[in-house]
């Protein structure tokens, strides 16, 4: 048995090099944001192999992460603080940056074919995505200006209500879904042919793109609410059926939240006491005391992590739903923490997902669509749709 498992996970390698892997959500360009010295420089060389986070350039090329969406994401905070769209421009940057530094390793790609073109050359592509539609600062022109710097999808909102829509993280409702902008920002990616992605909008505000877009829609780094009864964050199967009658995408997120309702329970409840511990001692959510907090409440109280047989079981819901054209990969790395499922810990271990696939009966043609041929043609549909 062990030999079969390792011939299988050597077939899997195979797979996973032989396709490009797109995945819809990667949080690179924050957790770099994050860790700037004081001239504003990543501290972080993601170029070689890092010693923190779930994706840098080595680790990417033994899993054959090869097309990535960076995640230029932005903190619901700044809809009233103001300074959104620098937040965002400042992670742009940052990609740009990587690309200029090591242009033989890695390369941008604002269009479908940009990713075929730079796998053959053996380079990981960039594609940017925007989440968070706060950083439009409520004008379209910066849409606009989004789009010129490469982005190619807006997640609407992100974990509290913006002027653009409802959050499913958020109770207040306050649009009861899209908001006259939100209206406009919707038509206006449509002719631009960007990607409008509804991971972490609220059901109401689903509907309302659903009802408005003209074209395909993607959730970016969802997962199937089937698993997780009435947790919002997740597509209900309707919301699939949805996706897949309007074209659209459905890009399962590998946090283990997202994928087991009791590990999700387990983590809600320690975050509610962490919670609590900042409000009582005025401490810093992101601060030392705060994370010693978290050590030790997962060491008295320890938690499981989803494994990456319950991704494929997630990916087996979507099929077996509406079919194999309307599933994909969002993995949320470095924007989901500790709870990464094992096996599936980073990028070098996407081939643990493609083996577990494999075990299940799907054939090297239905793996390309998963990895990557559905979200090209789903791009490429949007594209083509804002002629």
């Amino acid at each position: 048995m062990p030999h079969a498992i390792d011939s299988l996970l050597e077939q899997a390698r195979v797979i996973a090099h032989r396709y490009p892997i797109v995945d819809g959500h990667v949080d690179l360009p924050y957790r770099l944001y994050l860790g700037r010295d004081a001239e504003g420089r990543p501290t972080e060389d993601v170029t070689q192999r890092t010693e923190r986070g779930d994706f840098d350039r080595v680790r990417a090329e033994e899993g054959g992460h090869s097309s990535p969406f960076m995640s230029i994401y932005v903190p619901a905070r700044h809809q009233e603080a103001g300074g959104a769209r620098a937040v965002a421009d400042a992670q742009i940057e940052i990609i740009d940056d990587i690309v200029r530094r090591c242009p033989e390793k890695f390369a941008h790609a604002g269009e479908p074919d940009d990713v075929q073109r730079n796998f053959k050359r053996s380079r990981i592509s960039l594609p940017m995505g925007l989440e968070n539609g706060t950083a439009l600062e409520g004008r379209l022109e910066n849409l606009e200006h989004f789009h010129a710097r490469g982005i190619r999808y807006v997640t609407l909102a992100h974990s509290r209500d913006n002027d653009l829509c409802d959050s499913s993280y958020d109770t207040r409702r306050t649009h009861r879904g899209l908001s006259a902008f939100g209206r406009d920002v919707v038509r206006a990616m449509n002719a631009l042919g960007m990607m409008v992605d509804v991971s972490h909008i609220s059901d109401d505000s689903f509907a309302g793109v659903m009802e408005l877009s003209r074209a395909p829609v993607i959730a970016s780094h969802s997962s199937c609410r089937f698993f997780t009864p009435g947790w919002e964050r997740n597509l209900s199967d309707e919301m699939i059926r949805a996706l897949a009658d309007k074209g659209g995408l459905a890009m399962v997120n590998f946090g283990s939240s997202f994928l087991d309702d009791r590990v999700r329970h387990a983590r809600e409840a320690v975050q509610r006491g962490l919670l609590s511990f900042i409000q009582e001692h005025g401490f810093s959510e992101g601060g030392p005391e705060a994370a010693e907090f978290r050590r030790r409440a997962y060491a008295e109280h320890p938690i499981e992590w989803a494994s990456v047989e319950r991704v494929a079981d997630h990916i087996d819901h979507i099929v077996e739903l509406v079919g194999i054209d309307y599933v994909g990969l969002g993995s949320d790395f470095d924007g989901v923490g500790d709870s990464l499922p094992t096996g599936l810990r980073d990028s070098s271990q996407l081939p643990n997902l493609v083996r577990v696939l494999l075990s299940r009966g799907y054939d090297d043609a239905e793996l390309a669509q998963i990895l990557s041929g559905n979200a090209l043609r789903v791009w490429q549909s949007i594209r083509s749709a804002s002629g």
